[in-house]
């Protein structure tokens, strides 16, 4: 921090700007521990933050970006409850599980079908939060890290791969997430 002016105020950096009442909820996952433990609470951490974004909000959840693209943090919402899904149920679950949110003759159903009523915020938060559920279950009760699905667009998988993937998908969208609750009400960092 710069100190040649104490008398005025220093910036701060972007991540400190949000208010957290209390300790930061996010970056529990230990550092060290078994491999299952660690990318569990790593993903955990990513789910506690994509909540954070979204807090506080009902309608605005659904509010775009910026013309033309649909995305929003419902949409997110959605395309993440779909995600969980496929990787969790379908592939690696072997479950006839279709996609809650989009289709093949709707394949960006989760974002543009977001709509900033109660019902479907409701819903879409009761979608993600049972698929969420699901995944932690299947994971913790694995046998192993080597549990395979197969995948169409990727082959065999495993949970191990799966888990290292929601990670980074959680990630990219938790930055879309961020510039989206920034644009809606000048939230910043989380």
């Amino acid at each position: 921090m710069r100190t040649e002016f104490p008398d005025r105020p220093q910036p701060a950096r972007r991540a400190g700007t949000h208010p957290v009442a209390g300790p930061d909820p996010r970056f529990r996952a230990p550092a060290t521990g078994d491999e299952r433990t660690v990318l569990l609470g790593l993903l955990d951490d990513q789910r506690t933050t994509l909540r954070l974004k979204c807090a506080g909000l009902t309608a605005e959840l659904a509010e775009r970006a910026a013309p033309p693209s649909t995305l929003s943090l419902l949409g997110l919402v959605r395309h993440l409850a779909d995600v969980e899904r496929r990787w969790f149920r379908q592939v690696l679950a072997g479950q006839d599980a279709p996609p809650r949110f989009s289709s093949p003759a709707d394949p960006d159903g989760d974002f543009d079908g977001a709509r900033p009523d109660p019902r479907s915020v409701t819903a879409a938060w009761q979608a993600w939060h049972a698929e969420v559920a699901f995944a932690e279950r299947f994971a913790r009760e694995a046998p192993h890290l080597d549990v395979e699905g197969h995948d169409p667009w990727r082959g065999r998988v495993s949970l191990r791969w799966v888990l290292v993937h929601l990670v980074e998908e959680y990630a990219r969208h938790n930055g879309h997430a961020d510039l989206l609750r920034e644009r809606i009400d000048g939230t910043r960092g989380l």
